[in-house]
């Protein structure tokens, strides 16, 4: 199995690529598969997050890209700006991981929050796209155990 151990900030063109959806991406120790259906074994430091383009380093020297994978997002857009920051306070609020567009939210498909969103007055559609949410204010270390292994973890992720 290939193992990958860190995050390469070099210069060469990576020969691999690692696609995986947003909850895989907030894990530090993953087992999965690169693209070329090779096995491999992540090892990252504790709280490390991958955004699609970043680059890792395997242990056999190859340089492998982070690819956000496809899912199934809900997008709201709303009638205005206050009706769209509204819906981003109440997301938030559940602590939610919110990716923020010009005029939209995209949130993980959840159909207790597509009903909410609905009777805040969004007009709420399905979409299969990368999920690259917002950082969340404390970067470094705050969340919620409490709330189990599939929270959306916004606030351990690193910058943007």
């Amino acid at each position: 199995m290939l193992l990958i151990e860190s995050l390469y900030t070099g210069d060469a063109t990576p020969t691999e690529k690692l696609v995986l959806n947003f909850d895989a991406r907030t894990k530090s120790r993953l087992r999965t598969q690169l693209a070329s259906s090779e096995e491999v074994g992540l090892f990252l430091p504790r709280g490390t997050i991958l955004r699609g383009g970043d680059l890792l380093q395997a242990k056999d020297g190859r340089v492998v890209e982070v690819v956000s994978a496809p899912e199934a997002l809900l997008e709201a857009q709303c009638a205005g700006a206050f009706e769209l920051a509204r819906a981003a306070y109440h997301l938030g609020n559940r602590h939610v991981a919110v990716q923020v567009g010009a005029g939209w939210l995209r949130i993980q498909a959840d159909h207790v929050l597509e009903t909410m969103l609905i009777g805040l007055g969004a007009q709420v559609r399905p979409v299969t796209a990368a999920f690259e949410p917002e950082a969340g204010a404390y970067a470094h270390g705050h969340h919620h155990s409490e709330r189990g292994a599939t929270e959306a973890k916004i606030h351990m992720m690193a910058g943007a």
